[in-house]
């Protein structure tokens, strides 16, 4: 059974920084992307960030490009998302995808397995 669990969220002040993690297991994920969308109170769920989890090679939303960085350890099973700058407007809770496809999709409907998600808070 796949199983994807984050976990890193936290209270933070503007500028600070961040890593979240997710763990995944349950099968073998090559060839899948593995995504981290956010969903902020009232708002769709939001693309951050994806990885392919065989070539390494990410893809950024804007509102976090130059800021967050994706990357995945294959030997431990993890994705994480360090996340710098932090603005008040980061706020949300962050999951985790995988998509079987392991193409770049940004809309979170492409995606198979969501962990349940870990929140952060970016305080002004």
């Amino acid at each position: 059974q796949v199983q994807l669990v984050e976990s890193g969220g936290r209270l933070v002040q503007a500028g600070g920084s961040l890593r979240l993690s997710c763990a995944v297991s349950g099968r073998t994920f090559d060839g899948y992307a593995m995504g981290w969308f956010r969903q902020a109170p009232g708002k769709e769920r939001e693309f951050v960030a994806c990885i392919n989890w065989s070539s390494g090679i990410a893809y950024y939303g804007d509102s976090v490009k130059g800021r967050f960085t994706i990357n995945r350890d294959n030997a431990k099973n993890m994705v994480y998302l360090q996340m710098n700058s932090l603005k008040p407007e980061d706020t949300a809770v962050y999951y985790c995808g995988a998509d079987r496809s392991g193409a770049t999709h940004i809309t979170q409907y492409e995606y198979d397995y969501w962990g349940q998600g870990t929140q952060v808070t970016v305080s002004s």
